[in-house]
């Protein structure tokens, strides 16, 4: 049987249709932030624009993240506030300056194989914004969480901004329930309690 740490190292890829996903999702995240100490902030950033429905999947999760996370850890990137390849670099500036030791969840879209269309992607490392269209941007994350929105290799801008929004919401909403919900067994309190503090 593996152990924890080996099993952390293993990219998890799951449809976002598997009825399994959610709890699949969940344990493989509460694998990377069991370890995380306590003092150590998790600062979650979601990538991404609203003016491509593909690349607003990012903004969209953190949207969501923003109404439940109460003082769990601290978000960077909604539809109001997005976090896009213009700011990329002075908001991870920002994040050093303010937390001591982020611990970062690096969340985005990207395109990927036909049959992979509506996965999502969960593994050790950062997430590498832009290299699906070809743009040079820092990475971002301890771990990353990404979403298969449409495929890839063929004019990715045209295709972003044709990718369904249907499936763009489904996947948020699976996506931003699954950091929550680990995020607040791992940190051991409510979100309720935590938004009362």
């Amino acid at each position: 049987m593996k152990r924890p740490a080996a099993i952390r190292e293993i990219p998890l890829k799951v449809p976002h249709t598997d009825p399994d996903a959610a709890r699949q999702l969940t344990s493989r995240l509460q694998l990377h932030l069991h370890p995380v100490p306590a003092d150590r902030r998790i600062a979650v950033v979601c990538i991404g624009t609203d003016r491509s429905t593909g690349d607003a999947l990012g903004p969209i999760i953190g949207s969501h993240l923003d109404k439940q996370r109460g003082s769990l850890f601290e978000l960077y990137g909604t539809l109001d506030e997005p976090v896009h390849a213009m700011n990329l670099e002075s908001t991870l500036q920002d994040i050093n300056r303010s937390i001591s030791k982020p611990f970062i969840i690096g969340i985005d879209a990207c395109l990927g194989q036909l049959s992979s269309v509506g996965c999502i992607q969960l593994g050790p490392g950062p997430v590498r914004p832009g290299a699906g269209v070809n743009k040079e941007l820092p990475p971002v994350g301890d771990i990353h969480m990404t979403g298969i929105v449409n495929v890839g290799g063929f004019m990715e801008y045209f295709v972003l901004q044709n990718t369904r929004l249907n499936l763009v919401m489904r996947m948020a909403e699976l996506m931003s329930d699954t950091l929550v919900q680990a995020i607040r067994d791992c940190r051991s309190y409510p979100v309720h309690a935590a938004t009362q503090e």
